[in-house]
């Protein structure tokens, strides 16, 4: 199976070998869209499972089954995301970086998926 430019609007290559981020000659860097959004995709079930058990948990505290579960998905998520920020850059602004990354992206307006 091919991966192939999707217009994500992020001018990035797309490459046969899952490399999330590459450098060109030039040493531009360029990522990988389809990777990127994966690993986005991940974080938000992820995200959205832990939610749940936590409603769930509300009404059901003593569940031992549910609570490790919650425990696991926070500890993958917070893996996940550390991961995500360390290649893509930050999803938040609480993520601790060497420079201020915010502006190495084009805002979402910008790429029109506002």
């Amino acid at each position: 199976m091919s991966i192939e430019n999707r217009n994500c609007n992020c001018d990035c290559d797309m490459n046969n070998n899952n490399e999330m981020v590459t450098y060109t000659d030039d040493c531009e860097r360029r990522v990988n869209c389809e990777m990127r959004e994966e690993m986005m995709q991940q974080i938000r079930c992820y995200e959205f499972s832990i939610n749940e058990l936590a409603l769930y948990l509300d009404t059901h505290p003593e569940d031992q089954k549910a609570l490790c579960l919650h425990r696991k998905y926070c500890k993958e998520v917070k893996e996940l995301k550390d991961k995500y920020q360390k290649v893509f850059g930050p999803l938040t602004i609480n993520f601790p970086c060497n420079k201020w990354r915010w502006i190495e992206e084009p805002w979402p307006w910008e790429r029109g998926n506002f």
